[in-house]
């Protein structure tokens, strides 16, 4: 665990006030791009490894219509072979490039389960915070949020997967958890987005009942972001590489916007976004 950093309110933290509600109030979900400065992530590992590949990489998701540039410095591929990193190891690879990408104008989220990382990226100019533990793993992280009073995606995750178990069961539990720690820790309700962490701690099959049963997760009455760009789950029914799956990619998104889905988090914006776009043209026809 790492040490505390500091809660005090950064002026450029003050970036991620009203960005949430913004984000949420347009006509489709917000689009989320996904950022790896990693050399071992699933599906993109080392392709945006030095500042400049990375910073093309985000110029090309804005002129493609990205909402936010989701950025990560640590592999948290959902499978194994996922290599620990310390925080100074993040901090290595995020400071070339974080703040000229904040200075592009797009909402930045960073990706990372260390406070000491998370406020250095806030500070940097980063807008929301992105926890792939939903909070139950840093104990500095609520604090940091609430004293940041920025948005927070929590998400589910599990140490190993369980085929026996009701997986949304446990994600309503997990989430239950991670709220009861928001507020004692004093982060407003409002700037917490849910993400059932599709292929993070589950099979295939259990991936794809989050999918199927999204809707449960409303009893909290706070947005979802689904994330099942290029997941393995699609392989199960279609076999295929992770650069292979973008069509499952986009069945999934459009089937999770359908069941209240408002954020989705993806490595391919303009073929995403166009999929919302014409299924919601489509809706509105009826």
């Amino acid at each position: 665990m790492n040490t505390s950093p500091s809660p005090s309110v950064a002026p450029a933290a003050s970036a991620g006030l009203g960005v949430l509600r913004t984000l949420l109030g347009r006509p489709i979900p917000a689009v989320m791009g996904v950022l790896n400065v990693t050399p071992d992530s699933f599906s993109d590992g080392g392709q945006f490894i030095t500042p400049d590949l990375a910073l093309a990489r985000a110029r090309a998701m804005i002129a493609d219509g990205v909402d936010i540039i989701d950025i990560g410095a640590e592999s948290t591929r959902p499978y194994t072979g996922a290599q620990p990193v310390t925080a100074a190891d993040e901090l290595g690879r995020l400071k070339p490039v974080l703040a000229r990408v904040a200075a592009l104008g797009v909402p930045v989220s960073i990706d990372s389960m260390k406070a000491e990382v998370v406020a250095f990226a806030l500070d940097q100019g980063a807008a929301i915070a992105n926890d792939v533990w939903g909070l139950q793993r840093d104990a500095g992280m609520a604090p940091l949020i609430a004293a940041r009073n920025v948005p927070v995606i929590v998400m589910h995750n599990r140490d190993s997967v369980d085929p026996a178990i009701d997986i949304v069961q446990d994600m309503i539990a997990f989430f239950q958890r991670s709220l009861d720690i928001a507020a004692k820790a004093g982060i407003a309700r409002d700037m917490i987005v849910l993400d059932p962490g599709i292929g993070f701690g589950k099979t295939p099959e259990q991936s794809m009942t989050a999918l199927a049963r999204l809707d449960e997760l409303g009893t909290f009455g706070l947005p979802i972001l689904v994330g099942a760009s290029r997941k393995r789950f699609i392989a199960s029914v279609s076999p295929s590489e992770p650069q292979e799956r973008l069509a499952g990619s986009i069945a999934a998104h459009l089937l999770a916007a359908q069941r209240g889905a408002k954020i989705i988090r993806t490595h391919d914006v303009a073929e995403t976004l166009q999929a919302l776009r014409v299924a919601a043209a489509i809706e509105s026809k009826q």
